[in-house]
């Protein structure tokens, strides 16, 4: 019989998010009580019981509780997100939705598969955290009697649905798939942010293929387990969930669990008092005489004794204890021999309540007590072969009965190692499927890291190709801009030469027009004094012949001083008439 509800943990869990230390069934199912020291493989940090960080739903008892981060590990994320925020300032994005673009709980729960992964693939990050925000709020179980109410009718929609298997929910979105574990299990924890786990799990998860608890995710049936209990209950794991109220917890290394010495199953001690099976019976190893407290395993219907098994947990983890894990475990085995009618389980009763009473009175610390109790089973341990020897009342046992007893009991040992045989062979078959299972993972990593490389090569080939284009281009734009300076010198060249023979033009020009100004001058020069030759010859005429108009002569003496005083003027343009030229 083991000492708690321990499984093989095949599951990683994240590494923000530490698991509880359980207690693996090493070696199979044995005969005898097999337990690991408290202190084996636990780290000063990791803390030996997640008391303290237990969150309860309204489907989970306190029996079937959650692990969550430690104080320590949720102020550094704390730290660590500031840090982040401060050194790194970001704006944020708000992006309003309409009406018709938001979802609830109770459309994730009621609608198809395929719709509510559409809608969800267009919202925002911050939207689907605020809805797993307001299922754990549901989830929680604090808000009363409205939201229990609410998380009872999720529950009753994702329950009563058809549709949801394990090909439509493959196609589902990952907040939906979280969604709806969460709403199927009644765990909190799934909707964690520090636990991740893939989809083909969550998946198995909901479809009852593996174990709910995080931190032991079992294919179910565990154990390839052919009991009527693994194989028709939904979601029952026999490696850590209890056979009555198939509820669990992670508590290891005390007597709040018992567990079968035969078929490995565990259950609730309270669970057990409460539904009778613990109680007296014939002797385990005699199978007659005295009668001795026993447990009753409901899913082999066999029993195991009881007071070997609190003696070896005492033995193995009563030295770790604190005082109140002590107290704790004392009321464990005065509840479980209240009611013993063998002197030993009497004595072990009467011991734990006096141990509890100085422990609560202050007389005797957790040391002298676990000092008391461990002497305590030594004494019981030598009194043991007395009273098997004697019988009860110090009667001799005929040599027949001895050899009946003995007969029997090699036969129940016999029968156990036939047990532990086939338990060692399914958990052989168990790891060489699992050994298979990693390899064939190792061969599709190798295949996924083949396909980097190749993607790698590919990229790198494109780089260098864009890279060539880059300094083609570069060459090219060097060439134009060449090409451009050289024109622009060439341009710069052609304006001068244009410039110089404007400029030679004009000259050329004001001289050519110059000297036609001076040509028709002289003709206009020629004219003038043709005609006051003209008017002489007739003023001569006219003087002969009578007398002559003073204004008219003091024109033609203007005339003629004109004429004869010195160069002509040349203000006229070419085309311009003289003013004492006749029109023709």
């Amino acid at each position: 019989m083991g000492t708690s509800s321990g499984s093989n943990i095949n599951h990683q869990p994240s590494s923000k998010m530490l698991p509880p230390r359980q207690q693996p069934r090493a070696g199979g199912l044995q005969t005898s009580l097999s337990l690991v020291s408290s202190d084996a493989r636990l780290s000063p940090e990791e803390p030996r019981s997640n008391s303290d960080h237990i969150h309860e739903s309204p489907t989970e008892s306190a029996s079937s509780r959650e692990t969550w981060p430690t104080a320590e590990a949720i102020m550094a994320k704390k730290m660590e997100n500031g840090k982040v925020e401060n050194d790194f300032p970001e704006q944020s994005v708000i992006r309003r939705l309409s009406s018709a673009d938001k979802i609830s709980l109770r459309d994730i729960a009621r609608e198809r598969v395929d719709i509510v992964c559409e809608k969800m693939n267009h919202l925002p990050d911050e939207f689907l955290e605020e809805l797993k925000s307001n299922l754990r709020v549901i989830l929680d179980g604090n808000g009363g009697s409205q939201q229990r109410e609410e998380f009872f009718i999720l529950q009753k929609l994702v329950q009563s649905r058809a549709d949801l298997t394990a090909k439509t929910l493959i196609r589902a979105h990952r907040v939906q798939l979280e969604i709806l574990v969460a709403i199927n299990t009644g765990i909190l924890a799934f909707l964690h942010p520090n636990i991740s786990l893939s989809q083909t799990s969550l998946i198995e998860v909901f479809v009852y293929k593996r174990c709910r608890n995080i931190a032991c995710q079992n294919q179910i049936p565990a154990d390839d387990c052919t009991c009527e209990i693994c194989t028709k209950r939904n979601g029952f794991c026999n490696l850590c969930m209890c056979v009555i109220c198939n509820k669990f917890d992670f508590e290891v290394n005390t007597c709040r669990w018992v567990g079968c010495d035969l078929c490995s199953h565990w259950t609730h001690t309270d669970c057990a008092i409460r539904d009778g099976l613990i109680c007296m019976g014939a002797s385990v190893k005699s199978g007659a005489g005295p009668t001795e407290m026993l447990f009753r395993c409901r899913a082999c219907n066999r029993t195991s004794e009881l007071l070997g098994w609190v003696k070896d947990v005492f033995q193995h983890c009563a030295p770790a204890w604190e005082r109140e894990a002590l107290m704790r475990e004392l009321d464990f085995v005065s509840r479980i021999f209240h009611g013993s009618e063998d002197s030993r389980g009497q004595k072990l009763y009467w011991k734990c309540e006096e141990l509890k009473e100085k422990i609560k009175n202050g007389v005797a610390d957790s040391t002298a007590a676990c000092r008391a109790i461990l002497m305590f089973f030594q004494e019981l341990e030598v009194d043991s072969p007395k009273s098997l020897e004697n019988g009860e009342g110090g009667r001799l046992i005929a040599p027949q009965e001895a050899c009946n007893r003995i007969a029997e009991v090699v036969q129940e040992a016999i029968r156990k190692m036939e047990m532990v045989a086939d338990e060692k062979m399914r958990m052989y078959k168990k790891a060489r499927m699992a050994v298979e299972a990693c390899d064939r993972e190792l061969q599709d990593k190798a295949r996924e890291v083949q396909e980097l490389k190749l993607e790698r090569q590919k990229k790198k080939q494109q780089i260098e190709e864009l890279e060539k284009i880059v300094r083609l281009k570069n060459a090219e734009a060097d060439m134009f801009q060449l090409k451009a300076n050289e024109a622009k010198r060439e341009a710069d060249r052609l304006q001068r030469i244009a410039l110089a023979k404007s400029d030679k033009s004009e000259e050329e020009y004001a001289s050519s027009y110059l000297k036609q100004r001076l040509s028709e001058a002289e003709a206009e020069k020629q004219y003038l004094f043709e005609k006051i030759k003209l008017q002489e010859s007739s003023r001569a005429s006219q003087n002969s012949g009578g007398s002559v108009d003073p204004a008219q002569m003091l024109i033609y003496s203007k005339m003629h001083d004109l004429l004869y005083s010195g160069t002509p003027k040349t203000d006229c343009l070419p085309n311009e008439r003289h003013p004492f030229r006749k029109n023709p």
